[in-house]
C-alpha cells in the first residue's frame, strides 16, 4: 500500500494550468488514501465550481497516480466542495506570489 505522502508527491506532478503551480501546492487535495487492493481514492476540490478545465483535472490527478505509483490498480477522485478552497489553504510559496501574503 502507499502512503497520502506518496500518493500526494504523485498527485504533485500535475500543474494547475491557470497559475502554474502543483495542486498539492494549491491546497487543492484535500486527502488521499490507498487500500490493500492497491485502489486509491483521492480527496480533492477546485478552485471554482465553473472551472472550465473541471474535467481534464481530474484526469491529470488520476493519470499521474497510476504513472507515479505503478502497483496502483485504480484511482478514485472523490471531488468536494465543502471546505471550499480559499488561498489560505496554499502553500506560503503560493500564497506569496498569487494573493501578495
Amino acid at each position: 500500500m502507499y502512503t497520502k505522502e506518496e500518493i500526494f508527491k504523485a498527485v504533485s506532478t500535475v500543474l494547475d494550468p491557470e497559475v502554474g503551480f502543483n495542486l498539492v501546492e494549491m491546497g487543492l487535495i484535500y486527502d488521499a488514501v490507498c487500500d490493500e487492493n492497491m485502489e486509491v481514492i483521492v480527496t480533492m476540490t477546485l478552485s471554482t465550481k465553473s472551472c472550465p478545465l473541471h474535467q481534464m483535472i481530474l484526469q491529470w490527478v488520476q493519470e499521474a497516480v497510476l504513472r507515479e505509483l505503478p502497483d496502483v490498480q485504480k484511482v478514485d477522485i472523490d471531488l468536494v466542495w465543502e471546505p471550499v478552497w480559499n488561498i489560505s489553504m496554499a502553500s506560503d510559496e503560493v500564497k506569496a506570489k498569487l494573493g501578495g501574503f
